[in-house]
């Protein structure tokens, strides 16, 4: 498959995937974030389809992505691995010297091969078990 091309969009972009994919059984209104004007959001696109969204908010030398959706059908064919990437170059472009999520503990393997280590202990939103997962940039 051809690399994604990545651009940033505007926050409301985001919403569909980040609903589809990460709670879609919560209202659409869940996925929006009060943060979303202050932040930076990235989509990874294929054939001109938005297929993977990204969140990261920048606060001095720290910096936080969330809300990281990719299609499932598009799933496991690199485009969130390059998407991650780019979001990591344009978090230290930003001035970040630190990087954080809280990852859902099934996709933390995931964040490992970035260097995300847990960053403490585990916990949960609703049913769904996550560890804040960090590195240094």
């Amino acid at each position: 498959m051809a690399t994604p091309a990545i651009w940033a969009i505007a926050p409301s972009h985001t919403y569909a995937l980040r609903h589809q994919v990460l709670w879609p059984d919560k209202p659409l209104d869940y996925v929006q974030l009060p943060d979303d004007p202050n932040g930076y959001h990235y989509g990874a696109f294929q054939d001109d389809r938005l297929v993977a969204v990204i969140s990261l908010f920048v606060e001095g030398e720290d910096a936080r992505f969330r809300k990281f959706a990719t299609d499932p059908s598009y799933q496991r064919q690199g485009i969130g691995t390059a998407l991650l990437h780019y979001v990591l170059a344009e978090a230290r472009r930003l001035g970040a010297r630190h990087i954080w999520c809280d990852a859902r503990q099934d996709s933390a393997a995931f964040y490992a091969r970035f260097g995300l280590l847990p960053e403490g202990p585990a916990f949960f939103k609703g049913p769904i078990a996550y560890v804040r997962m960090g590195r240094e940039l």
